[in-house]
């Protein structure tokens, strides 16, 4: 694991990097299923620690799988179990140092063993879920809470 303040310093330049390619040139996009997928093909490359990095969107009362990296996903999340959910409810982040342990934990892949949820807002409410799951226990920390956060005010930014 990276120590503090290098992980600090990853997502400070992932986070200008994904403003570049987001915000400026001919690249540019304001959708945000395209500004999606161009952060998890990003984080997903360039965090070694990341096993699975996708988003869920709500719709229709379900959670519902969005652009994301690694294995195959869940397609759907119903709800209101699970790490995603708490995260969606209670508009925090969520970290998890062992799903094993998290009561009502939905394992899309049994390899996952440790996970973090952050919120993504259009503005005005949560629409859904940046679900980010690495095959070591206690893999998150407040850091990456924090750069995520960062990073997933992007997706609508």
């Amino acid at each position: 694991m990276a120590t503090d303040s290098a992980l600090a310093g990853r997502y400070t330049r992932l986070t200008d990097q994904l403003r570049e390619l987001l915000d400026t040139g001919p690249k540019a996009t304001r959708d945000p299923v395209a500004r999606m997928a161009t952060i998890c093909a990003l984080l997903h490359h360039k965090m070694p620690h990341f096993f699975w990095t996708g988003f869920y969107l709500l719709k229709n009362d379900q959670l519902v799988v969005g652009p994301y990296q690694g294995p195959l996903a869940c397609a759907v999340l119903p709800g209101p179990a699970g790490v995603c959910w708490k995260g969606l409810r209670d508009g925090t982040p969520v970290i998890v140092p062992d799903v094993h342990s998290f009561e009502g934990h939905v394992a899309c892949n049994p390899r996952s063993r440790s996970e973090i949820v952050v919120p993504v807002r259009d503005r005005t409410e949560v629409v859904g879920i940046l679900d980010v799951d690495a095959d070591q226990l206690d893999a998150f920390s407040d850091l990456d809470a924090t750069g995520l956060e960062q990073i997933v005010a992007l997706v609508f930014g």
